[in-house]
Protein backbone atom coordinates (compact mmCIF):
# COMPACT_ATOMS: atom_id res chain seq x y z
CA UNK A 1 0.00 0.00 0.00
CA UNK A 2 3.02 2.14 0.57
CA UNK A 3 4.47 1.66 -2.79
CA UNK A 4 2.40 4.01 -4.77
CA UNK A 5 2.91 6.99 -2.12
CA UNK A 6 6.54 6.18 -2.64
CA UNK A 7 6.36 6.57 -6.32
CA UNK A 8 4.12 9.50 -6.42
CA UNK A 9 6.21 11.42 -3.90
CA UNK A 10 8.99 10.10 -6.37
CA UNK A 11 7.26 11.59 -9.07
CA UNK A 12 6.56 14.56 -7.63
CA UNK A 13 9.71 15.31 -6.57
CA UNK A 14 10.98 15.01 -10.18
CA UNK A 15 8.26 17.17 -11.67
CA UNK A 16 6.92 14.44 -13.37
CA UNK A 17 3.28 13.93 -14.33
CA UNK A 18 0.87 10.69 -12.16
CA UNK A 19 0.90 8.92 -15.60
CA UNK A 20 3.81 7.74 -14.29
CA UNK A 21 2.90 6.11 -11.25
CA UNK A 22 2.56 2.43 -10.50
CA UNK A 23 -1.39 1.80 -9.73
CA UNK A 24 -2.61 -0.82 -7.12
CA UNK A 25 -3.72 -3.43 -9.29
CA UNK A 26 0.03 -3.60 -11.31
CA UNK A 27 1.37 -4.06 -7.40
CA UNK A 28 -0.88 -6.91 -7.36
CA UNK A 29 0.06 -7.92 -9.99
CA UNK A 30 3.49 -7.77 -9.55
CA UNK A 31 3.39 -9.48 -6.06
CA UNK A 32 1.57 -12.50 -7.96
CA UNK A 33 3.98 -12.83 -10.26
CA UNK A 34 6.58 -12.67 -7.48
CA UNK A 35 4.98 -15.32 -5.28
CA UNK A 36 7.41 -18.42 -5.69
CA UNK A 37 3.80 -20.64 -7.79
CA UNK A 38 5.98 -22.63 -9.91
CA UNK A 39 6.53 -25.58 -7.62
CA UNK A 40 3.40 -25.06 -5.75
CA UNK A 41 1.40 -25.76 -8.77
CA UNK A 42 3.19 -28.84 -10.11
CA UNK A 43 3.40 -30.71 -6.06
CA UNK A 44 -0.11 -32.25 -6.91
CA UNK A 45 1.00 -33.23 -10.73
CA UNK A 46 3.82 -35.00 -8.79
CA UNK A 47 2.44 -36.73 -6.53
CA UNK A 48 -0.39 -38.01 -8.57
CA UNK A 49 2.18 -39.37 -11.00
CA UNK A 50 4.30 -41.23 -8.39
CA UNK A 51 1.24 -43.01 -7.06
CA UNK A 52 0.37 -43.87 -10.87
CA UNK A 53 3.77 -45.54 -11.56
CA UNK A 54 3.06 -47.39 -8.25
CA UNK A 55 0.07 -48.63 -9.45
CA UNK A 56 1.50 -49.55 -12.70
CA UNK A 57 3.53 -51.89 -11.17
CA UNK A 58 0.23 -53.24 -9.40
CA UNK A 59 1.11 -51.67 -5.92
CA UNK A 60 -1.70 -50.12 -4.25
CA UNK A 61 -0.24 -47.15 -1.42
CA UNK A 62 -2.67 -45.72 0.67
CA UNK A 63 -1.10 -42.02 0.83
CA UNK A 64 0.78 -40.34 -0.68
CA UNK A 65 3.19 -39.86 2.09
CA UNK A 66 4.02 -43.73 1.90
CA UNK A 67 5.37 -42.84 -1.70
CA UNK A 68 7.52 -39.70 -0.04
CA UNK A 69 8.81 -42.22 2.53
CA UNK A 70 9.51 -44.82 0.52
CA UNK A 71 11.89 -42.30 -1.16
CA UNK A 72 13.50 -41.45 2.24
CA UNK A 73 14.12 -44.72 3.25
CA UNK A 74 17.95 -45.53 3.73
CA UNK A 75 16.98 -49.32 5.86
CA UNK A 76 15.18 -52.44 3.83
CA UNK A 77 14.60 -55.00 6.06
CA UNK A 78 14.13 -58.20 3.26
CA UNK A 79 12.72 -61.76 4.06
CA UNK A 80 15.18 -64.39 2.40
CA UNK A 81 13.11 -66.53 0.63
CA UNK A 82 11.61 -65.58 -2.26
CA UNK A 83 13.38 -61.88 -2.11
CA UNK A 84 17.17 -62.39 -1.96
CA UNK A 85 16.78 -66.26 -3.18
CA UNK A 86 14.39 -68.38 -5.63
CA UNK A 87 12.64 -69.40 -2.69
CA UNK A 88 11.65 -72.91 -4.25
CA UNK A 89 14.42 -74.84 -1.78
CA UNK A 90 14.37 -78.31 -2.54
CA UNK A 91 15.98 -81.07 -1.04
CA UNK A 92 18.47 -82.60 -2.93
CA UNK A 93 20.22 -84.72 -0.53
CA UNK A 94 19.78 -87.33 2.91
CA UNK A 95 22.79 -87.71 4.85
CA UNK A 96 22.55 -90.13 7.59
CA UNK A 97 23.78 -90.27 10.60
CA UNK A 98 26.43 -93.09 12.00
CA UNK A 99 24.32 -96.22 12.68
CA UNK A 100 21.89 -95.42 10.35
CA UNK A 101 20.97 -96.57 6.56
CA UNK A 102 20.02 -93.83 4.36
CA UNK A 103 16.57 -95.29 3.44
CA UNK A 104 15.39 -95.34 6.94
CA UNK A 105 16.21 -91.51 7.01
CA UNK A 106 14.24 -90.47 4.06
CA UNK A 107 11.25 -93.07 5.03
CA UNK A 108 10.98 -90.59 8.54
CA UNK A 109 11.59 -87.45 6.39
CA UNK A 110 9.23 -88.48 4.21
CA UNK A 111 6.65 -89.29 7.09
CA UNK A 112 6.86 -86.38 8.67
CA UNK A 113 6.40 -84.19 5.50
CA UNK A 114 3.39 -86.00 4.15
CA UNK A 115 1.00 -82.91 5.07
CA UNK A 116 3.34 -80.37 4.50
CA UNK A 117 2.42 -78.30 1.33
CA UNK A 118 5.26 -76.07 1.34
CA UNK A 119 7.59 -76.68 -1.40
CA UNK A 120 10.60 -78.01 0.87
CA UNK A 121 8.13 -80.34 2.27
CA UNK A 122 6.87 -81.56 -1.26
CA UNK A 123 10.56 -82.02 -2.62
CA UNK A 124 11.08 -84.47 0.20
CA UNK A 125 8.82 -86.74 -0.49
CA UNK A 126 9.61 -86.49 -4.09
CA UNK A 127 12.99 -87.55 -3.32
CA UNK A 128 12.44 -90.29 -1.03
CA UNK A 129 10.31 -91.65 -3.75
CA UNK A 130 13.04 -91.13 -6.56
CA UNK A 131 15.69 -92.44 -4.74
CA UNK A 132 14.38 -95.28 -2.49
CA UNK A 133 11.12 -96.10 -4.67
CA UNK A 134 9.43 -95.31 -1.13
CA UNK A 135 5.60 -94.09 -1.75
CA UNK A 136 3.45 -91.50 -0.19
CA UNK A 137 1.30 -92.97 2.71
CA UNK A 138 -2.51 -92.01 2.80
CA UNK A 139 -3.02 -89.81 6.35
CA UNK A 140 -6.11 -90.81 6.37
CA UNK A 141 -5.19 -94.91 6.69
CA UNK A 142 -2.77 -93.75 9.67
CA UNK A 143 -3.19 -93.56 13.19
CA UNK A 144 -1.23 -89.83 13.13
CA UNK A 145 -1.27 -86.15 14.59
CA UNK A 146 0.23 -83.74 12.45
CA UNK A 147 2.79 -81.05 14.37
CA UNK A 148 2.70 -77.78 11.99
CA UNK A 149 5.74 -76.10 11.84
CA UNK A 150 6.00 -72.87 14.06
CA UNK A 151 8.16 -69.89 14.33
CA UNK A 152 8.69 -70.51 17.87
CA UNK A 153 9.45 -74.11 17.63
CA UNK A 154 11.06 -74.16 14.50
CA UNK A 155 10.01 -77.73 13.30
CA UNK A 156 7.03 -79.74 12.21
CA UNK A 157 6.57 -83.75 11.64
CA UNK A 158 3.90 -86.45 12.86
CA UNK A 159 3.03 -88.52 15.63
CA UNK A 160 2.38 -91.78 14.81
CA UNK A 161 0.93 -95.19 16.45
CA UNK A 162 2.67 -97.97 14.58
CA UNK A 163 0.89 -101.47 14.45
CA UNK A 164 2.74 -102.82 17.12
CA UNK A 165 1.00 -99.61 19.33
CA UNK A 166 4.37 -97.54 19.83
CA UNK A 167 4.46 -94.13 19.28
CA UNK A 168 6.83 -92.52 16.82
CA UNK A 169 7.04 -89.22 17.53
CA UNK A 170 9.19 -87.66 14.06
CA UNK A 171 10.63 -83.99 13.92
CA UNK A 172 12.30 -82.35 11.10
CA UNK A 173 13.76 -78.56 11.98
CA UNK A 174 16.52 -76.24 12.41
CA UNK A 175 19.45 -78.02 14.15
CA UNK A 176 19.24 -75.40 17.58
CA UNK A 177 15.17 -77.07 17.52
CA UNK A 178 16.39 -80.52 17.09
CA UNK A 179 18.61 -80.40 20.03
CA UNK A 180 16.09 -78.66 22.36
CA UNK A 181 13.76 -82.23 21.35
CA UNK A 182 16.03 -84.88 21.63
CA UNK A 183 17.41 -82.87 25.19
CA UNK A 184 13.65 -83.05 26.45
CA UNK A 185 13.38 -86.88 25.14
CA UNK A 186 16.60 -87.78 27.50
CA UNK A 187 18.63 -88.44 24.05
CA UNK A 188 21.99 -87.34 22.77
CA UNK A 189 23.17 -85.32 19.98
CA UNK A 190 25.98 -86.80 17.29
CA UNK A 191 28.82 -84.83 17.24
CA UNK A 192 29.20 -85.79 13.28
CA UNK A 193 25.94 -84.24 12.77
CA UNK A 194 26.97 -81.36 14.15
CA UNK A 195 29.72 -81.56 11.98
CA UNK A 196 27.38 -81.86 8.56
CA UNK A 197 25.06 -79.20 10.04
CA UNK A 198 28.39 -76.62 10.18
CA UNK A 199 29.75 -77.76 6.67
CA UNK A 200 25.98 -77.61 4.62
CA UNK A 201 25.78 -73.75 6.28
CA UNK A 202 28.95 -72.81 5.66
CA UNK A 203 28.25 -73.38 1.62
CA UNK A 204 24.81 -71.35 2.37
CA UNK A 205 22.81 -74.33 1.93
CA UNK A 206 19.77 -75.06 4.58
CA UNK A 207 19.76 -78.11 6.54
CA UNK A 208 17.33 -79.53 8.10
CA UNK A 209 17.71 -82.08 10.99
CA UNK A 210 15.68 -85.30 11.36
CA UNK A 211 14.97 -87.16 15.00
CA UNK A 212 12.67 -89.46 15.87
CA UNK A 213 11.80 -90.00 19.44
CA UNK A 214 15.11 -89.42 21.39
CA UNK A 215 17.50 -90.23 18.39
CA UNK A 216 18.71 -88.51 15.93
CA UNK A 217 18.62 -90.04 12.55
CA UNK A 218 20.33 -87.37 10.12
CA UNK A 219 20.44 -84.45 8.29
CA UNK A 220 18.25 -83.23 4.68
CA UNK A 221 20.34 -80.64 2.37
CA UNK A 222 18.15 -77.99 1.14
CA UNK A 223 19.07 -76.05 -1.69
CA UNK A 224 18.42 -72.37 -2.56
CA UNK A 225 19.38 -70.52 -5.08
CA UNK A 226 20.80 -66.52 -4.65
CA UNK A 227 19.03 -64.59 -7.70
CA UNK A 228 20.70 -63.59 -10.72
CA UNK A 229 21.35 -59.62 -10.57
CA UNK A 230 20.52 -59.20 -6.89
CA UNK A 231 23.84 -58.12 -5.62
CA UNK A 232 24.23 -55.65 -8.29
CA UNK A 233 21.08 -54.26 -7.34
CA UNK A 234 22.24 -54.02 -3.76
CA UNK A 235 25.10 -52.43 -4.57
CA UNK A 236 23.24 -50.10 -6.61
CA UNK A 237 20.83 -49.39 -3.33
CA UNK A 238 24.42 -48.79 -1.43
CA UNK A 239 25.57 -46.04 -3.76
CA UNK A 240 21.93 -44.34 -2.39
CA UNK A 241 23.12 -44.90 0.90
CA UNK A 242 20.62 -47.98 1.61
CA UNK A 243 21.83 -50.15 3.95
CA UNK A 244 20.17 -53.67 3.03
CA UNK A 245 19.45 -56.43 5.64
CA UNK A 246 18.46 -59.81 5.25
CA UNK A 247 15.93 -61.61 7.59
CA UNK A 248 15.69 -65.53 7.71
CA UNK A 249 15.12 -68.43 10.08
CA UNK A 250 18.44 -69.92 9.22
CA UNK A 251 21.15 -70.32 11.67
CA UNK A 252 24.07 -67.65 11.75
CA UNK A 253 26.48 -69.92 9.29
CA UNK A 254 23.55 -70.42 6.59
CA UNK A 255 22.69 -66.56 7.07
CA UNK A 256 26.03 -65.61 6.52
CA UNK A 257 26.55 -67.63 3.56
CA UNK A 258 23.69 -66.43 1.96
CA UNK A 259 24.69 -62.32 2.86
CA UNK A 260 28.44 -62.75 1.18
CA UNK A 261 26.54 -64.00 -1.82
CA UNK A 262 24.26 -62.46 -2.30
CA UNK A 263 26.26 -58.79 -0.94
CA UNK A 264 23.28 -57.47 2.12
CA UNK A 265 24.69 -55.27 4.52
CA UNK A 266 23.78 -56.77 7.94
CA UNK A 267 21.18 -59.70 7.61
CA UNK A 268 19.14 -60.70 10.92
CA UNK A 269 19.29 -65.04 11.56
CA UNK A 270 17.09 -67.09 13.59
CA UNK A 271 14.43 -64.46 13.24
CA UNK A 272 11.36 -65.18 14.92
CA UNK A 273 8.14 -61.63 13.83
CA UNK A 274 8.81 -60.19 17.52
CA UNK A 275 12.71 -60.11 16.43
CA UNK A 276 11.37 -58.06 13.24
CA UNK A 277 9.71 -55.92 15.29
CA UNK A 278 12.90 -54.88 17.53
CA UNK A 279 14.82 -54.59 14.71
CA UNK A 280 12.94 -51.74 13.14
CA UNK A 281 12.58 -49.61 16.62
CA UNK A 282 16.48 -50.16 16.70
CA UNK A 283 16.71 -48.53 13.61
CA UNK A 284 13.98 -46.15 14.00
CA UNK A 285 15.70 -45.04 16.86
CA UNK A 286 19.15 -44.25 15.20
CA UNK A 287 17.44 -41.91 13.08
CA UNK A 288 16.78 -44.37 9.85
CA UNK A 289 13.61 -44.32 7.69
CA UNK A 290 12.86 -48.93 7.60
CA UNK A 291 11.00 -50.33 5.17
CA UNK A 292 9.78 -53.67 4.79
CA UNK A 293 7.77 -55.95 3.81
CA UNK A 294 5.05 -58.89 5.34
CA UNK A 295 2.59 -61.42 4.87
CA UNK A 296 1.66 -62.85 7.95
CA UNK A 297 -0.39 -62.01 11.20
CA UNK A 298 2.48 -62.42 12.88
CA UNK A 299 3.97 -59.82 10.58
CA UNK A 300 1.59 -56.66 11.27
CA UNK A 301 3.02 -55.63 14.60
CA UNK A 302 6.12 -54.90 12.20
CA UNK A 303 4.52 -53.90 9.05
CA UNK A 304 2.37 -51.07 11.07
CA UNK A 305 5.65 -49.86 13.16
CA UNK A 306 7.89 -49.74 9.54
CA UNK A 307 7.88 -46.09 7.76
CA UNK A 308 7.71 -47.97 4.37
CA UNK A 309 5.36 -51.33 5.14
CA UNK A 310 4.62 -53.24 1.79
CA UNK A 311 1.45 -56.31 2.61
CA UNK A 312 1.04 -58.92 -0.11
CA UNK A 313 -1.84 -59.84 -1.58
CA UNK A 314 -2.41 -63.37 -0.92
CA UNK A 315 -1.52 -62.50 2.91
CA UNK A 316 -3.75 -61.95 6.01
CA UNK A 317 -6.59 -58.99 6.09
CA UNK A 318 -4.14 -58.12 9.52
CA UNK A 319 -1.02 -57.74 7.32
CA UNK A 320 -2.88 -55.65 4.56
CA UNK A 321 -4.34 -53.55 7.03
CA UNK A 322 -1.36 -52.62 8.91
CA UNK A 323 0.98 -52.16 5.58
CA UNK A 324 0.84 -48.71 4.04
CA UNK A 325 1.04 -50.36 0.56
CA UNK A 326 -0.52 -53.59 -0.85
CA UNK A 327 1.42 -55.09 -3.77
CA UNK A 328 -1.32 -57.28 -5.88
CA UNK A 329 1.53 -59.36 -7.39
CA UNK A 330 2.62 -60.78 -4.12
CA UNK A 331 6.09 -60.56 -5.30
CA UNK A 332 8.51 -59.66 -2.38
CA UNK A 333 11.50 -58.10 -4.39
CA UNK A 334 8.78 -55.70 -5.48
CA UNK A 335 10.27 -53.48 -2.21
CA UNK A 336 12.95 -52.71 -3.97
CA UNK A 337 11.02 -51.39 -6.94
CA UNK A 338 8.49 -49.56 -4.40
CA UNK A 339 11.61 -47.36 -2.99
CA UNK A 340 13.12 -46.56 -6.52
CA UNK A 341 9.82 -45.48 -7.58
CA UNK A 342 10.28 -43.31 -4.16
CA UNK A 343 13.14 -42.05 -4.65
CA UNK A 344 12.17 -41.01 -8.95
CA UNK A 345 9.48 -39.32 -7.24
CA UNK A 346 11.88 -37.12 -4.48
CA UNK A 347 14.19 -36.90 -7.85
CA UNK A 348 11.55 -34.87 -9.40
CA UNK A 349 10.65 -32.62 -7.19
CA UNK A 350 14.00 -31.92 -6.24
CA UNK A 351 14.81 -31.35 -9.72
CA UNK A 352 11.54 -28.69 -10.28
CA UNK A 353 12.11 -27.08 -7.27
CA UNK A 354 15.75 -25.89 -7.57
CA UNK A 355 14.31 -25.00 -10.90
CA UNK A 356 11.28 -22.78 -9.20
CA UNK A 357 13.72 -21.11 -6.77
CA UNK A 358 16.13 -19.92 -9.78
CA UNK A 359 13.38 -19.37 -11.99
CA UNK A 360 11.99 -16.79 -9.39
CA UNK A 361 15.30 -15.20 -8.38
CA UNK A 362 15.49 -14.67 -12.13
CA UNK A 363 12.22 -13.70 -12.71
CA UNK A 364 13.27 -10.98 -9.81
CA UNK A 365 16.14 -9.60 -11.41
CA UNK A 366 14.15 -9.39 -14.64
CA UNK A 367 11.16 -7.41 -13.17
CA UNK A 368 12.47 -5.52 -10.66
CA UNK A 369 15.01 -3.34 -12.35
CA UNK A 370 12.24 -2.37 -14.88
CA UNK A 371 10.38 -1.02 -12.20
CA UNK A 372 12.68 0.88 -10.93
CA UNK A 373 12.89 3.27 -13.82
CA UNK A 374 10.49 5.15 -12.09
CA UNK A 375 12.42 6.04 -8.79
CA UNK A 376 14.59 9.02 -9.38
CA UNK A 377 13.15 10.12 -12.31
CA UNK A 378 14.64 13.85 -13.51
CA UNK A 379 12.14 16.70 -15.29
CA UNK A 380 13.08 14.97 -18.72
CA UNK A 381 11.31 11.46 -17.44
CA UNK A 382 14.48 9.21 -17.25
CA UNK A 383 15.57 7.48 -14.36
CA UNK A 384 19.25 7.18 -13.44
CA UNK A 385 18.14 3.55 -12.59
CA UNK A 386 17.65 2.86 -15.85
CA UNK A 387 21.12 1.31 -16.26
CA UNK A 388 19.63 -1.48 -14.14
CA UNK A 389 16.91 -2.46 -17.10
CA UNK A 390 19.11 -4.42 -18.94
CA UNK A 391 17.02 -6.71 -20.47
CA UNK A 392 15.36 -3.26 -21.59
CA UNK A 393 11.54 -4.54 -21.25
CA UNK A 394 9.56 -1.76 -22.78
CA UNK A 395 7.85 -0.75 -19.31
CA UNK A 396 6.54 -1.75 -15.77
CA UNK A 397 3.19 -2.95 -17.13
CA UNK A 398 4.92 -4.50 -19.93
CA UNK A 399 7.71 -6.28 -17.82
CA UNK A 400 4.65 -7.44 -14.91
CA UNK A 401 2.22 -8.87 -17.54
CA UNK A 402 5.04 -10.61 -19.59
CA UNK A 403 5.98 -12.10 -15.86
CA UNK A 404 2.45 -12.98 -15.17
CA UNK A 405 1.96 -14.49 -18.44
CA UNK A 406 5.31 -16.43 -18.44
CA UNK A 407 4.17 -17.72 -14.65
CA UNK A 408 1.24 -19.44 -16.28
CA UNK A 409 2.71 -20.66 -19.57
CA UNK A 410 6.10 -22.36 -17.45
CA UNK A 411 4.22 -24.22 -14.96
CA UNK A 412 1.92 -25.79 -17.92
CA UNK A 413 5.56 -26.56 -19.72
CA UNK A 414 6.36 -28.87 -16.70
CA UNK A 415 3.55 -30.35 -16.22
CA UNK A 416 4.21 -33.51 -18.63
CA UNK A 417 7.99 -33.41 -17.08
CA UNK A 418 6.06 -33.52 -13.48
CA UNK A 419 4.01 -36.24 -14.53
CA UNK A 420 6.86 -38.29 -16.55
CA UNK A 421 9.61 -37.43 -13.81
CA UNK A 422 13.10 -37.57 -14.04
CA UNK A 423 15.31 -40.47 -14.95
CA UNK A 424 16.07 -42.58 -12.10
CA UNK A 425 19.52 -42.87 -10.92
CA UNK A 426 20.67 -44.85 -8.69
CA UNK A 427 23.52 -42.01 -7.09
CA UNK A 428 23.94 -40.48 -3.90
CA UNK A 429 21.88 -37.38 -2.58
CA UNK A 430 25.08 -34.99 -3.16
CA UNK A 431 25.80 -36.15 -6.71
CA UNK A 432 21.77 -35.76 -7.47
CA UNK A 433 21.43 -32.10 -5.57
CA UNK A 434 25.07 -31.08 -7.64
CA UNK A 435 23.38 -32.21 -11.18
CA UNK A 436 20.06 -30.53 -10.30
CA UNK A 437 21.91 -27.35 -9.72
CA UNK A 438 23.63 -27.36 -12.58
CA UNK A 439 21.19 -28.69 -15.50
CA UNK A 440 17.85 -27.26 -13.61
CA UNK A 441 19.14 -24.66 -11.67
CA UNK A 442 21.00 -22.88 -14.48
CA UNK A 443 17.78 -23.63 -16.92
CA UNK A 444 16.06 -21.62 -14.18
CA UNK A 445 18.03 -18.76 -14.19
CA UNK A 446 17.93 -18.71 -18.42
CA UNK A 447 14.68 -19.76 -19.66
CA UNK A 448 12.73 -16.79 -17.47
CA UNK A 449 15.09 -14.06 -19.07
CA UNK A 450 14.51 -15.20 -22.33
CA UNK A 451 10.92 -16.03 -21.94
CA UNK A 452 9.79 -12.64 -20.73
CA UNK A 453 11.88 -10.79 -23.11
CA UNK A 454 10.51 -12.51 -26.36
CA UNK A 455 6.71 -11.88 -24.44
CA UNK A 456 6.87 -8.38 -23.66
CA UNK A 457 8.04 -8.09 -27.58
CA UNK A 458 5.41 -9.84 -28.46
CA UNK A 459 2.79 -7.53 -26.15
CA UNK A 460 4.49 -4.51 -27.67
CA UNK A 461 4.76 -5.57 -31.21
CA UNK A 462 0.72 -6.29 -31.39
CA UNK A 463 0.51 -3.05 -28.91
CA UNK A 464 -1.45 -4.87 -26.26
CA UNK A 465 0.36 -2.74 -23.54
Amino acid sequence: MALPAYFGYSLKASHVSADHNLTLPVLISLLVCLIPTTIGGLLSAIGISGMDRLLRKNVIATSGRAIEAAGDTDVLLLDKTGTITLGNRMATEFIPAEGVSPENLADAAQLSSLADETPEGRSIVILAKEQFNIRAREMQTLDTTFIPFTAQTSMSGIDLNDPDGNLRSIRKGSSNAIHKFIENNNGFFPENVDEIVSELSRQGATPLVVAENNRVLGVIHLKDIVKGGIKQRFAQLRKMGIRTIMITGDNPQTAAAIAAEAGVDDFLSEAKPEDKLQRIREEQSNGHLVGMIGDGTNDAPALAQADVGLAMNTGTQAAREAGNMVDLDSNPTKLIEVVETGKQLLMTRGALTTFSIANDVAKYFAIIPAIATLLYVTSKGVSPLNVLNIMKLNSPESAILSAVIFNALIIVALIPLALRGVKYRPISANRVLALNIVIYGLGGIVVPFIGIKLIDMLLVSTHMI
